[in-house]
């Protein structure tokens, strides 16, 4: 991607932003993973997109895991179960055609160069979903943090819920489930809340407007052509 860090960049960026926060990070997925479960099939294949520290891949239940980013830290963090596609997202993905349940992203399509690859990005879910697969979305709602969202130097690309359902549809995607506000916006902070409050939050859909300052989008490739 030209324009965005490489994979030795990546690897900086991420080690210093995530250092002596990646044990909680890993507690805080094993709480959100099983929530997002609700999209794929226990013995479905599963491909983490811009999988970073392999949170979300590593602890969630499917035949067939695959995680991909270009950091190569991804090579030390992805459990023996998961196949490793360390490469440019935007490139074309050395994944079977029409062979997967779910393409799942968090805080990843912002850190793309520009539109244009991230338009590559889905479309290149799309040919790799199965009719029916869906591509899960969590990013930073650009609606809702105004400054804030340029506190990271590898931001490019700014989307909201709307934005992101459209450039979906672009790609003959069907728009199942939008949410404007869903997780709080960062882990990058010296916040830790416990467990229990996480459960409670995602249990309880009516504090997601009050303090969610990402978006939840899913889209769906259709059944029939």
């Amino acid at each position: 991607m030209r324009g965005s860090p490489d994979g030795s960049e990546l690897q900086r960026i991420y080690g210093t932003r995530f250092d002596g926060r990646t044990e909680y990070r890993t507690q805080v997925w094993k709480v959100l993973a099983p929530f997002f479960s609700r999209y794929f099939p226990r013995d479905g294949a599963v491909l983490d997109l811009g999988a970073g520290y392999c949170e979300f891949i590593n602890n969630i239940d499917a035949h067939t895991k695959y995680a991909m980013d270009l950091n190569p830290d991804i090579r030390i963090r992805a459990e023996k179960d998961v196949t490793i596609l360390q490469q440019d997202c935007a490139e074309s993905w050395p994944v079977q055609e029409q062979s997967l349940d779910a393409v799942f992203t968090s805080n990843f399509l912002e850190h793309l160069p520009d539109k244009r690859a991230v338009s590559a990005v889905l479309s290149h879910a799309y040919r790799c979903l199965k009719p029916g697969g869906r591509l899960i979305a969590l990013g930073p709602n650009i609606k809702y943090l105004s400054g804030a969202y340029w506190d990271f130097f590898d931001h490019y690309v700014e989307l909201t819920e709307e934005s992101l359902a459209e450039a979906l549809s672009n790609c003959n995607f069907s728009v199942e489930f939008k949410v404007p506000r869903f997780l709080p916006y960062t882990m990058s902070n010296n916040r830790r809340y416990p467990m229990w409050m996480l459960r409670l939050y995602l249990a309880t859909p009516a504090a997601w407007p009050i303090f969610g300052k990402q978006f939840l989008v899913v889209g769906q490739k259709p059944s029939r052509p």
